[in-house]
């Protein structure tokens, strides 16, 4: 397998990029890493980490898209920026995975141009996993789509809950829908219209509407929103988690410096299980490839994680499977074209 990875996506890219994708080699049996980005820049930062266990290959680039850029132009006139080229690559098959923590939207849209969608699937969207008390979740849309219609919803619950069974090993994913309230007739008229779709699914376990404070309550597997409410979710959880570990931190450590220095392990541990880090990116669902987006503060451990999340989900051929799926859902691609 041939990964490409975005050297130049992120906020401690080329750096931090560099240096994950040095500390995942020892771990892809061979399979080749290619970098995208300024050819200099990149040989610099290779030559401070050598020697290092596994084949690596660079593309040049001249162009970055920035962080603030609006998607659509960005893709549209910076053809040689390291995301543009990268998923060309991908798109002609001389890559079997993107990662980049680089402009999610430039990311996203150049993934939907050049390397197409999965039969049956009219709108991807951005799985996240985020980690619950009762194990983790797949929230998706987390990003992608920001007016989706009701079948869409439909297509994030049917992707979702393939990723969540062939890739997270879950049996048998139970799949819940974002919502104001419990109750059927709850949510916004995208939100009921979708609910009815889900309902009489043959294929998703579907359990109804959760409210917000219902995802760390465990009784779900899978939860689905618009890619709005599931972006401003997403972000609200992880500031929270950092905030309240950070908090609680100080507060052992004022308490006693001594009862701080052995709570140390069990603050880390827990820390680990609630860190995105740990889970490296999310798969853009529906697409024709795999394409891994990450977190714009991505450290190289998280680089590291998605480089392996980039292989489990090309080793469980999740793209075939997606694909059966959807096609036994009539409800789901009658209007793939929308």
């Amino acid at each position: 397998m041939r990964i490409g990875v975005d050297a130049m996506g992120g906020d401690y890219a080329p750096r931090e990029i560099i240096r994950g994708v040095v500390e995942a080699l020892p771990s892809l049996n061979g399979h080749e890493v290619v970098l995208i980005g300024d050819q200099q820049a990149i040989q610099m930062e290779l030559a401070r980490l050598a020697p290092y266990d596994g084949p690596i290959s660079i593309v040049h680039t001249t162009e970055v898209i920035g962080m603030n850029e609006s998607p659509v132009e960005a893709v549209r006139t910076k053809k040689d920026s390291s995301i543009c080229r990268m998923v060309k690559m991908a798109g002609e098959g001389q890559l079997d995975a993107v990662i980049s923590a680089g402009n999610t939207g430039a990311f996203a849209a150049a993934s939907q141009l050049r390397m197409k969608l999965l039969p049956g699937v009219s709108r991807p969207g951005v799985a996240v996993v985020l980690p619950s008390f009762y194990g983790p979740i797949v929230l998706c849309d987390a990003g992608a789509n920001i007016t989706p219609k009701p079948h869409h919803l439909l297509q994030y619950a049917i992707t979702a809950g393939a990723y969540a069974r062939y890739v997270l090993k879950v049996d048998r994913p139970r799949v819940a829908l974002l919502s104001v309230g419990e109750e059927d007739a709850k949510g916004t008229t995208l939100v009921r219209q979708a609910h009815e779709l889900l309902r009489v699914s043959p294929s998703i376990n579907f359990v109804g509407n959760f409210e917000g404070r219902d995802l760390f309550r465990g009784g779900c597997d899978v939860v689905i929103c618009d890619g709005f409410v599931g972006n401003i979710a997403l972000k609200l959880i992880e500031g929270l988690a950092e905030g309240l570990f950070k908090i609680i931190s100080k507060e052992i450590f004022l308490a006693s410096p001594e009862l701080a220095k052995s709570f140390e392990p069990v603050v880390k541990r827990v820390w680990a299980n609630h860190d995105y880090s740990e889970y490296g990116g999310a798969p853009l669902l529906g697409v024709d490839g795999t394409c891994i987006i990450c977190h714009g503060s991505s450290n190289c451990f998280a680089i590291r994680n998605a480089v392996r999340v980039a292989t489990e989900y090309l080793e469980s051929d999740l793209n075939t499977i997606i694909a059966a799926e959807l096609a036994k859902e009539p409800a789901a691609v009658s209007q793939a074209s929308q």
